[in-house]
């Protein structure tokens, strides 16, 4: 059988059971084959039951003392349960609704469970575990994302079905120099050991193998895509305006925003198209950086455009350059969905006369019906909320414009340098003078009434807060759940009497937008939301916050929420609580409440292999990688930067037969990422 065999025709697939399978996105053999496990249950070492940990899954290995027995409860709800005995312990086991489980278990037979133990030091519980008889061995058990009516065990054998019958289709894909000097199995070997592991030893160099392989490709071809030749451009910046900007602001720049302007007008100027990222902290001042440009840009004939994720974003970049470039002669437009038709056709009159030299806007500005005179340098803010068709379209409509794209997420240089492989990078690491850091504490669940009092006094002078959920392990309709109920309980009992609102992922754009900008007026003093406020609004007046589950969240992201408070003069507070007693979590936290500097925090998440990314979500346009996380798999990222230097300096364009099929890995790579190739 081929790898390009459609799924159907894998002995024990069919028609019904390839839908389901479609729905993974597994088409084909090939791609069942490259499906790889999410995690794995560990049944190689099973443990005592008083060596066993108490609320995490593990492996328990004990004998059957007698027949489960059954107990209705309700109607459609039966319990069986048994007692186990490892010869010195004894552990209850209890099965839910499933007699053909209970009927499995034989006394004086041995058996392994899976599961979480629940109990203390005198009484020990599994419920509803994975059983299986001791005699079968014992094994690292692989656990797949699933569907409906598709279990990760109906996975399990569909995989190893597929391994048998099309395996030996399994071509290599790096060269035998690579795999030698680096140490690295075939990739034969190290599929099958990725989904069927013979131990812990085998797992760990079929994950190494396949991490390699993926940010080495990913690396040649974003080394690829930056060196490719550029196509001149038209758009070049005849004299750099940006000091005579800087001499009218009511401020003194900064150095690393200076810095960042003289890198940018420099690409300007040289007749080639800039694509430079500018990545800086909360607050650092990006937005008088494209300010500074789009000034130079206008003195040099060229009209610009700045393209946000949300009205309500745009219309603050609208307002904060409206006040920036007040005075200039520079005429700015706000094109959002919410314009009104006739506004809409007279901006598009001026857009294309020339007479209006900034639009500031949502994706309304990639419409067909808004043409320019003349654009010549695009902002994106937020980058990572687009994906590559918007900024395209957005790109097409200037003649090789020049393209800033704005990031409020500090990352460590060396991860940008590869997150971002095709773009040059500025960084801010500066903040403007004034800015008040933020006071952080984290607390446990037990002074949770306290904090809350303490919100309600600022509440009660005027100002506004936020509340950050609980976050639930499930999915966003779990979670948008839990956020209306727990919204619903503050509102009864703590905050009684207080504009409370809820703002959560689940909701429409329109009833989102609605919300922020009833909060932006102060008509609601106190937003209870889940992490979509993490990207949002300048709101100056909000000055606390209360972040509940903090030890859930990654550092970067607690970072990113919390730069939601400090936007004004006023004092801000952010308030972190736990109810983890772990000593890992509590030094987590106390790196938060020392410093507010975003890339700081940045390089110890990925020291700590936080829990969450620094995105939540994987870039959009990077290609997708199936195995290998950016931040924590860092010293095979950094291993595998030195390889591709070392490739690309004997053979950039991988021509070399050697290199034949590394070069056929890497374009399969980036035209599945959606970059469309490398030529």
């Amino acid at each position: 059988m081929k790898l390009e065999s459609d799924i159907r025709y894998l002995k024990g697939v069919g028609e019904k059971r390839a839908e389901l399978l479609y729905r993974l996105n597994i088409f084909t053999v090939g791609d069942l084959i490259r499906f790889y496990p999410r995690t794995y249950e560990d049944w190689s070492e099973p443990l005592d039951i008083d060596e066993a940990p108490l609320d995490v899954p593990c492996c328990v290995r004990g004998l059957v003392d007698h027949t489960p027995t059954a107990q209705q409860i309700r109607k459609g709800m039966t319990i069986y349960s048994t007692r186990v005995t490892d010869g010195r312990s004894v552990m209850r086991i209890t099965i839910f609704n499933s007699k053909y489980a209970a009927e499995k278990l034989m006394p004086g037979e041995e058996y392994l469970f899976f599961g979480k133990v629940s109990g203390n030091n005198y009484y020990r519980e599994m419920t509803s575990p994975e059983i299986r008889p001791a005699k079968q061995g014992q094994k690292i058990r692989p656990v797949y994302s699933q569907t409906a009516s598709l279990t990760t065990n109906t996975i399990e054998k569909l995989v190893s079905s597929a391994l048998a019958q099309a395996g030996s289709e399994i071509g290599e894909t790096l060269p035998d120099y690579i795999r030698k000097e680096y140490g690295l199995e075939p990739l034969t070997e190290a599929i099958k050991n990725i989904h069927f592991p013979a131990d812990r030893f085998a797992l760990d160099r079929a994950r190494r193998r396949l991490i390699f392989e993926e940010f080495l490709l990913l690396q040649l071809g974003l080394a690829r895509l930056k060196g490719r030749e550029k196509t001149a451009t038209p758009v070049v910046l005849k004299t750099d305006h940006s000091q005579e900007f800087f001499a009218r602001l009511p401020f003194a720049p900064t150095g690393a925003q200076r810095r960042a302007v003289k890198e940018a007008a420099e690409d300007m100027k040289s007749g080639l198209p800039m694509n430079r990222l500018l990545q800086g902290d909360v607050g650092s001042g990006k937005t008088a950086v494209a300010a500074a440009l789009i000034y130079s840009a206008a003195k040099n004939g060229y009209q610009s455009a700045l393209m946000a994720p949300t009205e309500i974003l745009a219309q603050q970049h609208f307002k904060t350059l409206s006040g920036l470039l007040e005075g200039t002669g520079i005429n700015l437009a706000l094109l959002t969905g919410s314009v009104k038709a006739a506004e809409k056709k007279k901006i598009n009159a001026g857009l294309r006369s020339g007479e209006i030299s900034l639009v500031i806007g949502t994706h309304a500005i990639i419409q067909d019906t808004v043409e320019f005179r003349s654009l010549g340098f695009i902002v994106v803010d937020e980058q990572h909320r687009f994906g590559v068709r918007q900024r395209g379209a957005l790109f097409e409509k200037g003649n090789n414009p020049h393209m800033l794209v704005m990031s409020a997420t500090p990352i460590p240089r060396t991860l940008a340098l590869i997150i971002y492989g095709d773009l040059d990078i500025s960084i801010l690491d500066e903040l403007p003078p004034g800015r008040t850091p933020v006071e952080t504490y984290a607390i446990g669940g037990d002074k949770r009434t306290r904090a809350y009092n303490y919100v309600k006094k600022f509440l009660d002078e005027g100002r506004q807060g936020y509340i950050v959920c609980p976050l639930v392990e499930g999915s966003e309709e779990i979670d948008a759940a839990a956020a209306q109920d727990y919204a619903e309980e503050l509102a009864k009992n703590d905050f009684y009497g207080y504009r409370l609102a809820l703002l959560h992922g689940k909701m429409k754009p329109k009833e989102k937008e609605k919300v922020m900008l009833d909060f932006v007026n102060g008509d609601i003093q106190l937003l209870v939301s889940t992490t979509v406020i993490e990207v949002g609004v300048d709101v100056p007046n909000a000055v606390i916050m209360v972040i509940e589950n903090a030890e859930r969240f990654g550092l970067s992201q607690l970072h990113q929420l919390r730069g939601r408070v400090g936007r004004g003069k006023q004092r801000s507070t952010c308030i972190l609580i736990s109810d983890s007693p772990g000593g890992e979590t509590r030094r987590r936290l106390e790196i938060m409440t020392k410093t507010t500097d975003g890339f700081k925090i940045a390089d110890e998440d990925l020291k700590l292999r936080g829990p969450g990314d620094f995105f939540g979500s994987r870039q959009h346009g990077l290609p997708d990688l199936r195995f290998a996380e950016m931040l924590t798999d860092t010293q095979l990222l950094s291993l595998t930067r030195d390889a591709t230097q070392k490739i690309l300096a004997e053979d950039y364009y991988l021509d070399d037969p050697k290199n034949y099929y590394l070069r056929k890995a890497v374009e399969e790579l980036f035209t599945r990422g959606g970059r469309g190739g490398l030529n």
